[in-house]
């Protein structure tokens, strides 16, 4: 059983039903999990919830709730994984490491290093920066 973290990017892909990454999900087996986290969550919400307020018109209001909806409907079918304790520990130790990898990669990182998942993302060049983090591309 394999549990399958997918970043911000990737669970974008799901979102826009991306035939590339759903034929990766459709080919895992019944054991394994797909998931993501309270981060890629926050990050986008961070995202929908300035495009509703900046809207100028009802259309394009209705264009940004319409998304908003589609990902409130995306995330209350998703299992998001919490930045709990030990994610916060792993999380520390990274700072100290002083990498050079944006604050919510390394609680994403930290997460997936948490319940030893695979993260699947397309930002290999930070990820990999990470020691013993199995990450795999979906996009290809």
């Amino acid at each position: 059983m394999k549990i399958y973290v997918l970043d911000t990017d990737i669970a974008g892909f799901v979102q826009s039903k991306n035939p590339i990454v759903l034929s990766h999900i459709k080919a895992l087996t019944e054991d394994d999990s797909v998931v993501t986290t309270i981060v890629t969550f926050d990050e986008d919400l961070g995202g929908w919830l300035p495009a509703c307020r900046r809207a100028t018109d009802g259309a394009s209001r209705a264009q940004a709730y319409i998304r908003l909806q589609r990902g409130l409907d995306f995330y209350r079918e998703m299992l998001c994984l919490p930045f709990d304790d030990v994610a916060a520990g792993i999380f520390d130790d990274f700072r100290k490491q002083k990498l050079r990898i944006g604050t919510n990669d390394l609680a994403i990182a930290a997460i997936t290093l948490s319940v030893n998942g695979v993260l699947v993302t397309r930002n290999r060049v930070d990820f990999q920066k990470i020691s013993g983090l199995v990450i795999e591309d979906w996009t290809t």
